[in-house]
């Protein structure tokens, strides 16, 4: 038996009123009156006398309406359990390859430890690439770059970043941009950047690995643009000149987070964790 009749016909019982039940509900009076039917032929009873202010219960529906909250309670008690069981056998992480190098290593040693007998499994990529992974439930929460436009996203926790522009320190340098994987949300940036700007870009050159762009920048091949937390976790803001962009110009938050219809049982943990 379809658990949402037995939901509607509670709240038309609660409220003695189809209107008031259809309120409740969320859904057209109409919609109310068609279930309440529907689960009248599956019994094969009378559930409600028709009033002038509303309904009420007939015998059969009185005997019924115990026997329907017990089937709704332990139906939506087994449903948690075992969404709970699933959360805490194993937790499908995203994250772009930015805040990998700069915060994955803490977070999944705090996630580990106050949740020993979880299952951790790690994602990373582009904020395109996870961006895909949480909206296909192939990951349960992920963090991306930038604070999600997608509705279907929600935001758990953002970690606030300061976004830099990265130079060689000779000064003599070309206009050449250094740039990510296809999908990085400040390879992006960078060029809208310019372009507002009116800076010509000579020639923009692709590497698959962050360190390398690092270390190119330091012997003068060209610029980027990376969060300070990624350049002083890899041990280069000595080594090349930072610009810091201002918050007005370059707010681009790392953001943790879910589907809004699969959110994690841990999601008030992870709002308030702290690993730094």
């Amino acid at each position: 038996m379809d658990l949402n009749l037995l939901k509607v016909f509670i709240s038309v019982a609660d409220n003695k009123s189809i209107s008031l039940a259809s309120n409740e509900l969320k859904c057209s009076q109409s919609n109310v009156t068609s279930r309440v039917k529907q689960l009248e032929k599956i019994l094969d009873i009378e559930l409600f006398y028709r009033v002038p202010k509303g309904v009420i219960l007939t015998n059969s529906g009185e005997l019924f309406y115990p026997q329907a909250l017990e089937i709704v309670h332990k139906m939506e008690n087994s449903i948690k359990s075992l969404k709970n069981e699933k959360s805490m056998n194993s937790l499908k992480i995203g994250s772009t390859d930015c805040n990998a190098a700069v915060r994955i290593s803490p977070f999944l040693l705090k996630l580990h430890n106050d949740f020993p007998n979880t299952q951790l499994e790690l994602f990373t990529g582009t904020t395109k690439d996870i961006y895909e992974l949480i909206l296909d439930y192939k990951v349960d929460i992920a963090f991306i770059s930038g604070e999600p436009k997608n509705k279907n996203l929600k935001v758990l926790k953002k970690f606030e970043e300061e976004i830099a522009i990265l130079e060689p320190k000779k000064r003599d340098v070309p206009n050449v941009t250094l740039t990510f994987k296809e999908g990085c949300v400040y390879d992006e940036f960078l060029r809208n950047y310019y372009k507002e700007k009116n800076i010509y870009v000579e020639k923009s050159l692709s590497f698959g690995n962050l360190e390398t762009i690092l270390s190119c920048i330091k012997v003068g091949m060209g610029k980027s643009l990376l969060p300070l937390s990624l350049v002083k976790k890899m041990g280069y803001d000595k080594d090349i000149k930072i610009t810091i962009l201002p918050k007005i110009d370059a707010n681009i938050p790392t953001c943790l987070v879910c589907r809004v219809d699969n959110i994690p049982e841990i999601s008030d943990y992870l709002k308030e964790i702290d690993f730094d």
